[in-house]
């Protein structure tokens, strides 16, 4: 009997290891990992669908809903037309029919379209600005007999009243419509940090109870060294201060910026768990999503816990990662790992 069909969504605080979730559900039969770690940013990147959702359910008013709907379409546009962006070419990522079922979605939620305009789309663009000045000279030419039309960035003003019956009603249509474009019709199906731990408090209103958010969390001492011994060394863009007092305060302000989310399908794990409890651990998981242990049937071929150990505990290294940890150790206690014994490294296993 095939495992009952999941979406699955790792999330976690930069550099955290979500992407063990992704190794681990590769490992599974059944489950669509094929788009690896592409990160899903339709939902909470600006001007994507929660900052539509903002703008028409507390925000709204008799015009502001054009702004809304016109910089959402003109976002995921984006999302779907560049190719070469990291986080587009939805195109591909998601399907061909990405955006004509955002402007569906958007149609659904509009009650009037007009040819009045407002000052937003008469913020003159380059475009714009030719316009204008080859009207002024048709018209200086025609002795002011030429008429033109209003020079604006865009039309038609598009207005929403959507309460939030309707909008969530809508937009979950549209989200599992992508859901099912990428494949979720024939199995599970991953998209990775398609929420972040701080939109979870909306999680309930756009899934139904087939969706589960992993939510990964790690030492924040071996963020720290990882960010600014291996990472940076990189060239890897994580936004970490390298001061380990600004990066305890950063931290801290990180953590505290999320919202209670309460939900049995938000599954927070700890790195080190899958590490150093790594069979109670992924027993859980497979607990949790209602699935049968045998259909790990590529066990550790991704995600192999003895190698991944390498990558904790790496403050104790040497004594500089040593004594700026104990500063992260005073600052941030209640999200240290307890860790069950102590390791030691070789500056080769760290990957």
């Amino acid at each position: 009997m095939a495992n009952p069909k999941r979406i699955i969504i790792p999330s976690g605080y930069m550099g955290s290891g979500s992407s063990a979730i992704t190794d681990i559900m590769s490992e599974i039969e059944g489950v669509d990992v094929s788009r690896g770690t592409f990160e899903y940013v339709f939902m909470h990147c600006p001007n994507g669908l929660f900052d539509l959702e903002d703008k028409l359910l507390m925000g709204n008013n008799a015009v502001r809903s054009d702004e809304a709907l016109h910089s959402f379409e003109k976002t995921m546009k984006q999302l779907y037309d560049k190719k070469y962006w990291w986080v587009g070419h939805y195109k591909q990522n998601i399907g061909e029919g990405f955006f004509d079922a955002t402007k569906e979605f958007t149609k659904s939620i509009t009650d009037v379209e007009s040819d009045y305009y407002w000052y937003y789309q008469e913020n003159a663009t380059p475009k714009m600005i030719v316009r204008l000045i080859v009207n002024r000279l048709l018209k200086m030419a025609t002795l002011n007999r030429f008429k033109p039309k209003k020079v604006v960035e865009y039309a038609p003003m598009r207005l929403s009243f959507a309460d939030e019956k309707r909008f969530y009603t809508k937009a979950k249509e549209y989200i599992y419509k992508l859901f099912e474009m990428a494949g979720y019709k024939e199995q599970s199906i991953l998209f990775d940090q398609l929420l972040l731990p701080f939109n979870l408090f909306r999680f309930e209103k756009y899934f139904d109870d087939d969706a589960y958010v992993f939510v990964m969390e790690r030492d924040p001492r071996d963020v720290f060294i990882s960010n600014k011994y291996y990472w940076s060394k990189q060239g890897e863009p994580v936004p970490y201060p390298t001061d380990v007092n600004e990066f305890c305060k950063y931290y801290r302000s990180l953590r505290q910026m999320e919202k209670p989310a309460d939900s049995e399908r938000i599954v927070r794990i700890k790195f080190e768990d899958l590490i150093y409890n790594y069979d109670a651990t992924i027993s859980a998981i497979f607990q949790k999503l209602g699935w049968d242990e045998k259909t790990h049937t590529a066990k550790k071929t991704k995600f192999n816990p003895d190698r991944s150990i390498n990558n904790t505990q790496l403050f104790r290294k040497n004594e500089q990662y040593a004594n700026e940890c104990e500063i992260i150790a005073k600052e941030l206690p209640e999200y240290l790992y307890d860790f069950p014994y102590a390791l030691e490294h070789k500056d080769n296993q760290v990957f």
